[in-house]
């Protein structure tokens, strides 16, 4: 934690890596019947490149950095980062009204449409969310949820921030 940051948070998920884990060992072993029954061909390859996809997931999303700094929101996920400036947020909020299929139709991160507002989403399954409302959207992008065990003390932090920011 650098002198500027006043919050960090690390999660991990077992139950995360362990899916992703199965997924690639299934798709592996699908790989290779196919390739000891017919060779290689469209179908082999296929396989294979879920494989990769899988064994790329577990590796990746194997842990969410959660930093608030005075300046900015930072989340990463292995090679992703995702920065939110403080002056560009406008509202931060408990992320529960989700329907199901959107909350629990998997963990890294996803992009979707809710209310009309394209966000992304940085999740793991077992844990609460908090959602990031945008004043200017970044490319297509009006929210950022992400998944963290304090959520209370993240909007806390960000809302007394954002408003101490309004006073300048």
């Amino acid at each position: 934690m650098n002198e500027n940051d006043i919050y960090k948070e690390t999660l991990s998920s077992k139950r995360t890596t362990a899916l992703f884990t199965v997924l690639m060992f299934i798709f592996f072993l699908l790989f290779l019947w196919q390739v000891n029954i017919s060779g290689f061909h469209s179908l082999t390859i296929a396989l294979l490149s879920l494989s990769a996809l899988f064994l790329f997931y577990v590796l990746n999303y194997k842990i969410l950095h959660i930093y608030i700094s005075s300046d900015a929101l930072t989340l990463r996920f292995g090679i992703f980062t995702w920065t939110v400036p403080h002056d560009n947020i406008a509202g931060c909020a408990l992320d529960d009204n989700l329907p199901k299929l959107t909350k629990y139709g998997g963990a890294g991160i996803h992009f979707f449409v809710f209310k009309k507002r394209y966000r992304a989403s940085f999740n793991f399954l077992e844990y609460s969310r908090v959602v990031v409302t945008f004043k200017k959207a970044r490319g297509l992008v009006s929210e950022l949820s992400f998944s963290t065990r304090q959520p209370d003390e993240i909007i806390s932090l960000i809302q007394k921030t954002i408003s101490e920011r309004s006073k300048w």
